[in-house]
């Protein structure tokens, strides 16, 4: 949600941009400050910085990306697994020599998991090998396991959108090979020749990224003292609640994009709270960090007000009726500027609210208000200690 200011926003920030009412009225009767969720050194991602918000050390407990994902999808990994994130992008299809290519879209159009599964299922049948399993994971996000292997640099694609592929793939010579013969696989794969035809971006080559060891994350009750909730449609966060102990919340039609189904993450927010003896729901929403990453600052001030209109809203309304006492803290885990459509490390601002508070305050939240109330946590991993009133 984080960003810049942007000249088609009038110089605002999608966040000062959009029309978000409860989010002001929250932060005039709270706390607005800026945390530094990313630590010095590491690169800015959502398992870093969402690890750091559920009061996880990265430095200290991240193993990798795609580790995470796989637990979400109940992937078996031994101690000398590495898991690598598989995600199918489009790439470009003029230039005859593969490494000349370039990636048009991390998402392929964000892809459906039922459109997924079909290519996917022709990729593990064209790239058989011993050692190396896929999974299917949600819409463009899945996974491969590869038997005693080792953790290789690689790029994620949605850093390196627009750009040429060479210089980018993987220096681990099968890695590299399976990714050419993925795209071999799928450039002429019927459902991607029906995708064109409807206008849709073909899902042409499989990328991997995010490598990593099997995680060991310290249980989030026996930390904390609170029985916890994830609601995400995303994989990743998913994967962090497993190894936390934390129960995944199925909300239908959550997707991960603009028309998710924001609602249903509220209604099931305030009835784990309220009904189901919760008491922490962590409410993961992905849409503007892939508006970011689609580099449209329309669509990204567009998921800020669906959020603030659509799950923030019916989350205070819902637990004010039930005539609950409640702490929310309203963040994004990294900036993905529109400008260069990935993530960065910068500070993001936040926003802490609790019910039995009458405080008064002139401020709204936003990046450049949040910057100048001079409230800072430098270690993004104690945030959660606010929520729970223990900084």
């Amino acid at each position: 949600m984080s960003d810049e200011p942007i000249s088609q926003l009038g110089d605002k920030t999608p966040l000062e941009a959009a029309v978000t009412p409860m989010m002001d009225q929250l932060s005039k009767k709270g706390e607005i400050g800026m945390v530094q969720t990313i630590p010095e050194g590491m690169k800015p991602g959502s398992d870093t910085a969402n690890l750091a918000v559920m009061g996880y050390n990265p430095v200290k407990y991240y193993s990798g990306r795609s580790p995470l994902e796989a637990l979400s999808i109940g992937v078996p990994m031994k101690d000398d697994d590495i898991a690598l994130r598989c995600n199918i992008v489009t790439i470009s299809e003029e230039e005859e020599v593969f490494e000349e290519k370039r990636i048009i879209d991390h998402s392929s159009d964000e892809i459906s998991t039922q459109d997924a599964a079909v290519l996917l299922d022709a990729v593990k049948e064209g790239l058989k090998r011993e050692g190396y399993h896929f999974y299917l994971g949600t819409s463009y996000r899945h996974c491969l396991i590869w038997e005693k292997g080792q953790v290789v640099e690689l790029t994620p694609p949605h850093d390196v959108l627009e750009q040429v592929i060479g210089q980018y793939l993987p220096a681990d010579d099968v890695l590299r090979e399976m990714m050419v013969k993925s795209h071999d696989i799928l450039k002429n794969h019927p459902l991607n020749l029906t995708r064109k035809e409807q206008g849709l971006r073909p899902a042409n080559c499989c990328w991997f990224w995010g490598a990593g060891t099997k995680p060991i994350l310290d249980d989030f009750t026996e930390k904390t003292g609170k029985k916890g909730m994830m609601i995400s449609a995303v994989d990743l966060l998913k994967g962090i609640a497993v190894g936390a102990g934390l129960d995944n919340a199925y909300v239908e039609g959550a997707n991960g994009g603009l028309h998710t189904n924001y609602e249903g993450k509220a209604r099931a927010a305030v009835k784990a709270v309220t009904e189901d003896g919760y008491d922490f729901v962590y409410i993961h929403v992905e849409a503007p960090d892939e508006m970011g990453h689609q580099g449209s600052a329309e669509r990204k001030v567009q998921a800020i007000e669906y959020l603030d209109q659509k799950v923030i809203a019916p989350v205070v309304e819902g637990l004010t009726k039930k005539g609950e006492d409640f702490r929310l803290l309203i963040l994004p885990d990294h900036p993905t500027p529109v400008r260069i459509r990935t993530h960065t490390s910068d500070p993001v601002p936040y926003l802490l609210y609790d019910s039995t508070l009458d405080l008064k305050k002139d401020w709204n939240y936003n990046e450049a208000e949040a910057k100048n109330s001079n409230n800072m946590v430098e270690k993004g991993y104690l945030i959660i200690d606010k929520l729970f009133g223990k900084y």
